[in-house]
């Protein structure tokens, strides 16, 4: 056989090799630990640990950043990256945005922890703003649910509860019983960190710098970037108008 055709032979068996993301659409990368469940049992404190979350953050920055993201939000062990509907990266070729996404956040956390940590990936496609500001949206219902159950699960096991007692407690409970659960080990739900009950979202603004024309000889201000770390998310309709606002300035700034 001819080497060409052998090499076309092979390279037709790469059945998703060229795979790409429709052009003209909304793309969310979303990441997710694999076995973190073990992992933070094992090195971090509960319900939730501070390390843990700061982490968290500078793996989402690391995506951002790299993948040239508009947006990023992330809560418990997941982060969420939006792209611009003009987005290119690898002529958007699916299997190496995901596999890429996963090992540069595996490799982020892995490095700045010390422990060895496994991200997997997907792709989220919308066609319209309204799709993305659902999307996001959808993410943000999960950590408040998640924060009341966990803060909930962890009092009654260091009350001396153990695992399936504490899970059929909390099973039985209504949102008003889990907090009076908590209010009665002194925990305010309503005064837990925002970051813990509503996510966190790393974006991109734009800000002027002052610098020095050498050839002019004056002082003049620059436009730059950076990124900045929101840890107050508003909620509901107020995050929805919150996501549009920073559709439209990721549109803008390009």
């Amino acid at each position: 056989m001819h080497p060409d055709e052998f090499e076309t032979r092979m390279r037709r068996l790469e059945y998703f090799h060229a795979l790409r993301l429709l052009p003209g659409v909304w793309t969310v990368l979303r990441v997710d630990g694999r076995g973190f469940s073990r992992l933070t049992e094992e090195r971090f404190e509960k319900p939730f640990d501070l390390r843990f979350h700061d982490l968290m953050v500078r793996t989402a920055r690391a995506l951002l950043e790299e993948l040239h993201g508009v947006y990023a939000y992330t809560e418990s062990d997941e982060i969420s990256v939006l792209f611009r509907l003009e987005w290119d990266l690898f002529d958007r070729e699916l299997e190496k945005l995901v596999s890429l996404s996963a090992a540069l956040a595996s490799a982020t956390f892995t490095h700045a922890s010390g422990a060895l940590a496994c991200f997997d990936s997907r792709a989220w496609l919308g066609v319209s703003e309204a799709d993305v500001v659902d999307c996001f949206r959808w993410r943000q219902a999960d950590p408040g649910r998640c924060a009341l159950n966990g803060w909930g699960y962890w009092s009654l096991r260091n009350s001396g509860q153990g695992v399936a007692e504490a899970t059929r407690a909390l099973e039985r409970a209504s949102v008003a019983e889990k907090n009076e659960l908590l209010f009665q080990a002194g925990v305010n739900f309503n005064e837990v960190p925002l970051w813990q009950r509503r996510g966190t979202g790393p974006y991109w603004e734009t800000y002027q710098k002052e610098g020095y024309n050498p050839r002019s000889g004056q002082q003049v201000l620059a436009t730059r970037r950076r990124v900045r770390l929101d840890e107050e998310l508003p909620m509901k309709d107020d995050y929805s108008s919150y996501v549009s606002q920073l559709i439209a300035s990721g549109c803008s700034s390009r």
